[in-house]
């Protein structure tokens, strides 16, 4: 990490903070501020600070590490499109044809080694400090308490290493770890994880489980925990992969877990399978408040730290943060992989906005009628894809799936409600608008074919359009009317709710020759002339099964759900920064944002 920075200082990607900041709200507020912006740098605080315990902490914190497109590359190596397209190689590599072919893939070979861990005898400098039993004491680390409604100081980037039972199986994840007192966490894995899985295996046994949280070192290490490999394949050995060199493990002081050398910081302990205890509520990344909810407890053993650590952190909420960077990187690498299962996959995005799992562009070539149809089936079935609840698909000749304005063109002059695929399965633990938890409507769009033959039938302006829908219901507040050069223009509503919009959608069918594809959203929450938070609003807030209509034209529900919906589920809070703090800091000279800044990210 130490390494890590002096470079990043010295590329001129580092903004070094002397000003001390609080670890509640305050640091959290700098970071998201920092990486919204267009010259987002890595941050480095060196003199955090908890005012509430009376704490001057002794070590620095680094948050926004991965600040931006290439800050990332550099974390990486190399782009991630040469990632990606060693691994392709690998994966079409074929038995050499005489003594020249032979010779040519011995390099090949022998890199592979290095994809292996190194397990070190001797301790790693991540044990140069060690404290245990009474010693333990976790208000030593600056851990952060970032949204206003969190229950309380959590780990934000711990690499939480496990193993199976038998010890056969590695594996590190990114979770987050509630802080309750001195020496207990939660273990927010969610039952789709493979740390969950192991769980399983201990609680049937009767058996602790042991656990060990590494914080900082290589960058990396944080970006292989959260990437989607299948199960029982060891984190490390992607490290190994990218790095061209294998990740030195040492064993834990108190127990059986391996973790790098060169962390920072180690956080050792073992989970009783018996005992949950609430965790929660916390800001996550759907910029929403995800509910309490009881969950493992590790009762830490160990805390073993190096002379001089930094202390990792991130922030997670509404778009655009770091996850936008480590989800690009995650998005390239992992393409041939999921060729493998979909072989006519040509290229895939999935969009900040759309909160990854909630919107993913793909570009396929079609061979034949429901080809695509075929494709949502397959990416709906297979690892992390299976969370994906929104999936466009588009044709060999479609633009550049991140050129917004111009995909969006092409996919507003090929939808057709006859090609929309409305499903149910698994979701995320962290969707909210499902009407229960794990389970939801998920909805496809095969917009590979031609442009469809006709538009909107009578179009109209947006006055006239708001004068026609208030005539119908007052409290309809204003109506936004996105590509009406295209066939299918994007009408969004911002409506007062005091109905059922399923209500409003009945008496709005009187306008169908004016429309083709609705979207209702609450007039209190969002602004209709900001279509980029538009879609992360759409995206996080409609199950297809429940609020997508296909006759007589399209429309989408994306308000906020409740009784009137037949929504029983408590409908979660948008995190939202603490206007307090951002003027503390502001006056400070920590933060430069004006009025339209906030306005724009919905701080």
């Amino acid at each position: 990490m130490q390494e890590w920075l002096e470079r990043l200082e010295k590329d001129g990607d580092l903004r070094v903070i002397e000003e001390p900041c609080d670890v509640n709200l305050e640091m959290a507020h700098v970071a998201y501020v920092e990486v919204k912006k267009r010259d987002s740098k890595v941050l480095l605080f060196k003199k955090p600070v908890n005012r509430e315990k009376g704490i001057e902490y002794e070590m620095p914190v680094v948050m926004n590490m991965f600040a931006d497109f290439e800050v990332t590359e550099k974390i990486f190596g190399r782009h991630p499109d040469e990632i990606a397209e060693e691994i392709e190689a690998l994966m079409h590599m074929k038995p050499p044809q005489g003594l020249m072919e032979k010779l040519s893939l011995v390099p090949k070979l022998f890199a592979l080694k290095n994809v292996f861990p190194k397990r070190q005898k001797q301790k790693g400098l991540c044990q140069q400090i060690i404290k245990t039993a009474s010693q333990v004491d976790l208000d030593e680390l600056p851990i952060l308490k970032t949204w206003s409604e969190d229950g309380g100081p959590f780990i934000t980037m711990g690499q939480v290493y496990t193993r199976s039972i038998d010890g056969k199986m590695q594996n590190l994840g990114m979770y987050r770890l509630q802080q309750y007192d001195k020496n207990r966490l939660g273990m927010h894995w969610q039952i789709h994880k493979d740390a969950s899985h192991f769980f399983d295996q201990y609680r049937d046994a009767g058996k602790m489980m042991p656990v060990s949280v590494a914080i900082g070192g290589d960058p990396l290490y944080i970006w292989c925990g959260q990437a989607p490999l299948p199960y029982g394949i060891f984190e490390m050995l992607l490290y190994g992969f990218v790095r061209n060199e294998p990740a030195r493990l040492v064993k834990s002081i108190t127990n059986d877990i391996w973790i790098p050398e060169d962390a920072d910081i180690v956080i050792e302990g073992v989970v009783d399978p018996n005992k949950l205890e609430i965790e929660g509520p916390f800001g996550d990344h759907t910029g929403y408040y995800t509910l309490k909810e009881p969950y493992p407890v590790m009762e830490v053993t160990a805390i073993t730290m190096k002379e001089n650590p930094v202390y990792q952190a991130t922030v997670v909420g509404k778009p655009p943060l770091e996850d936008k960077y480590m989800g690009w990187g995650t998005e390239r690498i992992f393409l041939p992989l999921l060729k493998t299962t979909a072989p006519d996959l040509i290229d895939y995005h999935m969009p900040e906005n759309g909160v990854f799992h909630n919107l993913i562009l793909a570009k396929m070539e079609t061979h034949y009628k429901g080809h695509a149809k075929q494709f949502m089936h397959a990416f709906w079935g297979v690892g992390q894809m299976s969370f994906v609840k929104h999936a466009i698909f588009v044709g060999k000749d479609a633009p550049n799936l991140t050129e917004y304005e111009k995909i969006t063109e092409h996919i507003l002059n090929r939808v057709d409600a006859k090609n929309m695929l409305i499903t149910e399965g698994i979701v995320d633990a962290l969707d909210h608008s499902s009407p229960e938890t794990l389970v939801g409507g998920k909805l496809g769009l095969d917009c590979t074919g031609g442009e469809v033959a006709d538009g909107v039938k009578e179009p109209i302006d947006d006055a006239k359009l708001l004068n026609a829908m208030q005539t119908i219901d007052k409290n309809v507040r204003g109506v936004k009317q996105y590509f009406v050069h295209t066939k299918t223009p994007v009408c969004v509503v911002a409506y007062e709710k005091e109905r059922s919009v399923q209500e409003l959608f009945d008496d709005l069918k009187a306008l169908h020759t004016h429309l083709k594809l609705v979207v209702v959203v609450d007039a209190a929450c969002n602004d209709i002339d900001n279509p980029y938070m538009l879609v992360w609003r759409v995206a996080n807030n409609i199950d297809a099964l429940r609020d997508v209509r296909k006759e007589p034209v399209i429309m989408l529900d994306a308000t906020n759900k409740n009784e009137r919906d037949g929504y029983t589920r408590e409908w979660p809070g948008d995190v939202f920064c603490d206007p307090k703090v951002l003027e503390d800091l502001k006056a400070r000279g920590i933060i430069d944002i004006d009025d339209a800044f906030v306005k724009k990210f919905y701080l």
